[in-house]
Order: structure tokens, then sequence, then C-alpha cells
């Protein structure tokens, strides 16, 4: 399982050419998809691969829009996520989950899979206080409730942004 991780944070680490704020967020939501995986019992090498890749797209998408919005990311990131697969020899399988995952992340609803509210949720727990007003704590649980699709995902959260105790694991970043 390591060596699949390793090769995928090499791969984007090559692709996204010391972008170091794209490297990093990837990394953190990589870490938190491994946390969330212990105890939501995902595909491993779906999950992981989603959400190294999960932003893949970004530069492209600023290329080619002017923008990193998610939808762009969404379209310009599986072709991209698809090559660094097919070269890692990931099951086609594997890819077409991977890019599904990829080409939807931003809009939950349209896949329903555990694989991917895992990685939704570790994407979310990183972006969460950037997308959202978290001083108010009031609004921020039923926000957490929300967004996060996961009862692990939901945990963590609160216990990251309300300091709450989860009582899902013991979990450290």
């Amino acid at each position: 399982m390591d060596t699949i991780k390793a090769a995928l944070i090499k791969a984007m680490e090559a692709y996204f050419d010391g972008d170091a704020k794209r490297i990093n967020h990837a990394l953190r939501v990589t870490q938190y998809a491994e946390e969330l995986l212990k105890s939501e019992a995902g595909d491993y090498p779906v999950v992981i691969g989603a959400a190294v890749l999960h932003d893949i797209g970004i530069h492209q998408a600023e290329k080619k829009y002017g923008s990193t919005s998610g939808k762009y990311q969404e379209i310009e990131g599986p072709p991209i996520a698809r090559r660094i697969l097919e070269g890692l020899r990931f099951e086609q399988k594997q890819i077409e989950e991977i890019c599904e995952i990829i080409a939807h992340h931003h809009s939950p609803g349209k896949v329903n899979s555990k694989n991917f509210a895992i990685v939704c949720d570790a994407d979310w727990l990183v972006n969460l206080k950037d997308d959202y007003d978290i001083r108010d704590r009031g609004k921020l649980s039923k926000i957490i409730e929300k967004v996060f699709l996961t009862p692990s995902g939901k945990a963590r959260a609160r216990e990251v942004y309300l300091q709450e105790e989860s009582g899902a694991g013991d979990y450290m970043i």
C-alpha cells in the first residue's frame, strides 16, 4: 500500500513541478483520507489515488480558463489523472473510479460511493476554513452536518473545528 501512495505522490509532485501550495494541499487531503479509511472501509488504491490527484487539473484549468474554479478542475483533472494512473499501471476499473471521483469532487450528489465520500470529506477537512466562516460555532456545526458525507468525516470535522472529542478513533495530524 505504501508503494502505491509513494508512486502517486511522486507523480503528483513531478506534475505540479514545485508548486508547494498544491502539493501540500494534496498531501494534507491524502493524510485525512488515510485516517477516514481506517473507519470507513473504502478501497485504499482508489481513495488514495483520488485523494492525491483530486486537484491535478488546477494548473490546466488556470491556463485554459483563467480560473481555478472547481468546475474547471473537474473537467481538466480526469485526463491528466488517467495518464498518470495508466503510467503507474493501475487497473482499468480503478482508473475509471478515480477519474469519476475527480470529475465530481466539487459536485457532491453526482457520485454516491463510499470512496467518493471519503475523498470529499478529506478535502472538506482541509478546505472548510477557507470556504466558510468558522467563527460561529452554531452555524459551523450545521455546516459540518450538511457538507460532510461520512460519520467519520463529521466526527473528525467536529474534532478539528469545534474541538470536540469524536470517539471515532485516535487521529493526529
